[in-house]
């Protein structure tokens, strides 16, 4: 049965900002550890490892050129949508380490974790129009376009970047690693479902 699905702002407001802070929580979680994750925060932590630079900047510039294939493809109001949520895990992702600290946190569990942390976190920025820019403009273009499913769009450009990972940080790292961005996309794949979560 059709519903409408129209959020106000006060309802998009409190949308963007959980669905920030739990990524920007998973974020955190992975850097604690040293692990890094998929899609574009994935290219951003493993920059931000490489160069040394903080991950909210970084992600932030490598977000910008995303959003001309946003507006073009999903139209203004996703793509002003996706810039406030990405400005929101930016400046979330700069904050959380001075006030979140891990005494001891297994790779293993925390990448399990991470990762089904950030798999809700986007979860519930997708069911109010927004995403993380980047790699998830394209793959909601596809599920909404084609009915491919955003989850194995992400999953396609995490191959490629964990191939990148492998010759710059240690295998082990690489491996946990891959554990927790194969959570997120599972967890995208299996709840972001447009035929049976998702009213048309």
């Amino acid at each position: 049965m059709s519903q409408n699905h129209n959020h106000s702002p006060i309802e998009d407001a409190q949308a963007f900002v959980l669905g920030t802070a739990l990524c920007a929580l998973s974020v955190t979680m992975l850097t604690h550890l040293g692990l890094i994750t998929g899609q574009t925060a994935g290219l951003a932590v493993l920059l931000s490892y490489v160069g040394g630079w903080s991950f909210g900047p970084v992600f932030f510039v490598i977000n910008l050129p995303f959003y001309l294939l946003a507006y073009l493809r999903m139209g203004p109001r996703f793509t002003a949508k996706s810039f406030v949520a990405v400005g929101l895990l930016s400046v979330f992702a700069q904050v959380m380490p001075s006030l979140v600290r891990f005494e001891h946190l297994d790779p293993a569990l925390g990448a399990l974790l991470a990762g089904a942390i950030a798999g809700l976190g986007l979860i519930v920025l997708f069911r109010h129009g927004a995403s993380l820019g980047g790699v998830g403009v394209l793959a909601l273009y596809l599920q909404d376009k084609t009915g491919f499913r955003a989850g194995w769009t992400q999953l396609g450009f995490d191959a490629i970047l964990f191939c990148a990972a492998y010759f710059l940080l240690d295998a082990r790292i690489v491996a946990y690693s891959l554990l927790g961005a194969v959570i997120v996309n599972l967890v995208i794949a299996v709840n972001h479902r447009k035929d049976r979560y998702i009213a048309t």
